[in-house]
């Protein structure tokens, strides 16, 4: 499908997103996740981390849930072709299960993935506190700004940048990308999905993982005063971790808050931190990833 054919209006572009994330079981502990209709060239990160997830679901008892993941990317996957999931049961104790997931793609692991899976229990609690940020009715929608932005761009990223996508989001703070003005190692952005999602908690937790890899590569390089749209940098996510603390709903607006207290030697470190709009902390992530200028 063409860039120019993508469904721009929002039921469509969750049910997209639910088919994307609708891995098919083809053996015992085997599955193949659809590759992206519209995509071009490297699949998301995220896109692989939710249906890894996705896989590991399917081969736990569904009375356990997701609790955290750990994921790193070995190799670029392809966009035009589906990718083929091997999930691992590696243990299942009295109130946790562990799944090993391993994505291929022509023959080759593209990712390999641990998840595990908890029995609901209570326990003692505490969370930090949400930081006091405008609501996102005050905010820009960040669609508008990527579209007024967009003929600015090289031919690569003309068409790309402005499509639609299943997530509305509005920043808070600067859009270096837009300026190429050097910015503070943190982001804070209000996120949620453009239309209903449904009721299946496991979906939500697939879409989380899914939103989960947006905008923490970009928080390294702020300082910078780069981004992934400069032609001088080689980026790409290597590792992944999201802890889910809570239950949630990605139709909710989800403040998203990260920062970078580390770069160095090609590779920045970033953390987020997702909350609900009630302040409730629901997840916390983790990533390091490529941020190469190129000489």
């Amino acid at each position: 499908m063409a860039d120019t054919e993508t469904p721009a209006d929002p039921a469509s572009l969750i049910a997209a997103l639910t088919a994307l994330l609708d891995v098919e079981r083809i053996d015992t502990d085997l599955y193949r996740g659809p590759q992206k209709p519209d995509g071009v060239g490297r699949v998301f990160g995220g896109q692989v981390i939710a249906q890894a997830l996705v896989a590991a679901t399917h081969a736990t008892p569904p009375e356990r849930v997701a609790h955290s993941l750990h994921a790193y990317f070995m190799r670029p996957g392809d966009e035009e072709q589906p990718i083929i999931y091997r999930v691992r049961r590696d243990h299942d104790g009295g109130s946790f299960s562990t799944r090993r997931v391993i994505a291929f793609q022509h023959g080759q692991p593209i990712l390999s993935l641990a998840a595990s899976f908890q029995k609901r229990e209570p326990g003692l609690a505490h969370q930090a506190e949400m930081p006091a940020v405008p609501p996102p009715e005050e905010l820009p929608d960040e669609m508008e700004l990527r579209r007024a932005f967009a003929p600015r761009l090289s031919e690569k990223w003309r068409l790309i940048f402005p499509r639609a996508r299943p997530f509305e989001m509005r920043s808070v703070g600067g859009h270096g990308w837009m300026t190429g003005e050097k910015e503070p190692p943190a982001q804070q952005i209000w996120l949620r999905a453009v239309a209903p999602v449904g009721d299946d908690p496991a979906l939500h937790r697939a879409m989380l993982a899914y939103m989960s890899d947006m905008f923490l590569l970009g928080t390294s390089m702020r300082p910078h005063g780069v981004s992934w749209l400069d032609a001088s940098m080689q980026t790409a996510s290597l590792d992944h971790a999201l802890w889910l603390h809570d239950d949630f709903r990605v139709d909710d607006w989800l403040l998203y808050t990260t920062d970078s207290p580390w770069a160095g030697g090609g590779r920045g470190f970033n953390r987020g931190a997702l909350f609900t709009r009630d302040g409730r902390l629901i997840a916390s992530v983790a990533q390091e990833g490529l941020i190469r200028q190129r000489s």
